[in-house]
């Protein structure tokens, strides 16, 4: 066995309806801290979802600072304003309460608050210096893992994102409650189940760090992804279906965070960036195609996961396997209901080429995939996928 490494928060807590008893449940962490930054977006704040864990933090005498102005691909002018809010308050713990880019910002927001470096020299692996503010995150999606993650992503131009990445920013407390996830509609629900399922996907087939804890959560990630996504996207308030997704994404993202993802992100990112397509639909719409570009390099591997979907006999060969697993995941994908091609999203043939070279920037993700990505394979993908 290779020697490896594998980190991950030190704190996870599974409990349905914990968020209605937040302030509880903090206070019995951190008897002495009053003042809190519950970070988020608009919609979750004005949609009173939140609400009943505003009540309980008041109750259990928690001063709250809400900044609710997180936007999908936080550029970093919101991340510097919120944490010079977070200052301005004095705030003593910061609580990511939302989806990815909200917990994003959060763990930037912990550290900004606490220490004198500059957001501008975090970009990059391994750049933060800390301290940091305690920090707890609690997701409302079940798709980017980012509660149990040292990542952070930033919209750092008009179209470019970068990654913070550091195990400063794992939080010291994971909290998952699926009860906020009742709600999500089907074409969310579809998008963020299918980001988790390519974390883990990648995790299982990245050529760096790739380690038998990453293989374990990211397969276990897998089999309870692919066996409640379509429940959860046709019925929204079945709660085992939904307990089941957070719990899935949360695997996949302990699973990736030390096995890292590749070329279907570093695909995926420039569409986000240029064309505003949330992360999630933007991982699905390449996956299809990184995935067939990957197999010739991949398949033992691919052949694994469709033994893990059980989605072909146990005794075919690793290239009918590797088909098997291919085409369950279209088929998956396909029955969610949500874009399958580029040009759905506003891609033309013209803007090929400018995705092919952004692509090429992620080199950070290229680097983990189980196939060199040229410029020019890259190109035939969005080609392919247009």
């Amino acid at each position: 066995m290779n020697a490896f490494s594998f980190t991950t928060v030190p704190s996870l807590v599974v409990d349905y309806g914990s968020a209605r008893r937040l302030g509880t449940l903090l206070r019995e962490r951190y008897r002495d801290e009053r003042r809190l930054v519950l970070v988020t977006d608009r919609f979750l704040h004005e949609s009173g979802l939140i609400g009943p864990a505003l009540d309980n933090l008041a109750t259990q005498g928690w001063q709250v600072t809400v900044i609710d102005d997180v936007v999908a691909d936080p550029p970093d002018h919101v991340v510097l304003d919120a944490a010079a809010r977070a200052r301005a308050s004095g705030a003593q713990i910061v609580l990511g309460l939302g989806g990815g880019s909200s917990m994003d910002v959060a763990k930037l927001i912990a550290v900004l608050c606490a220490s004198n470096q500059p957001l501008d020299t975090m970009y990059g692996v391994g750049h933060v210096e800390g301290p940091r503010l305690p920090l707890v995150l609690m997701p409302t999606t079940a798709g980017t893992g980012s509660e149990v993650t040292a990542i952070s992503i930033v919209t750092t131009g008009a179209t470019t994102k970068s990654g913070v990445v550091s195990p400063i920013l794992y939080p010291d407390i994971a909290l998952l409650d699926a009860e906020l996830t009742l709600g999500l509609p089907p074409q969310a629900t579809a998008a963020t189940g299918i980001d988790a399922m390519v974390h883990a996907i990648e995790a299982y087939t990245s050529a760096r760090l790739k380690n038998p804890l990453s293989d374990m959560l990211a397969k276990e990630s897998l089999r309870l992804l692919y066996a409640n996504l379509l429940t959860a996207c046709r019925d929204g308030r079945n709660r085992a279906a939904r307990e089941a997704m957070l719990l899935g994404a949360t695997l996949a993202g302990q699973a990736f965070s030390n096995a890292p993802v590749a070329a279907v992100h570093a695909l995926a990112y420039p569409l986000g960036g240029h064309f505003h397509v949330p992360h999630g639909l933007s991982n699905a719409l390449v996956l299809m195609h990184v995935l067939r570009f990957n197999a010739s390099a991949a398949a033992p591997l691919y052949a694994e996961l469709a033994d893990t979907l059980q989605c072909v006999a146990a005794d075919a060969s690793i290239e009918t396997k590797t088909e098997a697993f291919i085409q369950t995941m279209q088929t998956l994908v396909d029955e969610t209901g949500i874009p399958r091609t580029l040009r759905e999203v506003g891609v033309e043939d013209s803007h090929l080429p400018m995705l092919a070279a952004d692509a090429m920037k992620q080199q950070r993700l290229l680097i983990n995939n189980p196939r060199e990505m040229t410029e020019a394979a890259a190109l035939d993908i969005y080609k392919a996928a247009l």
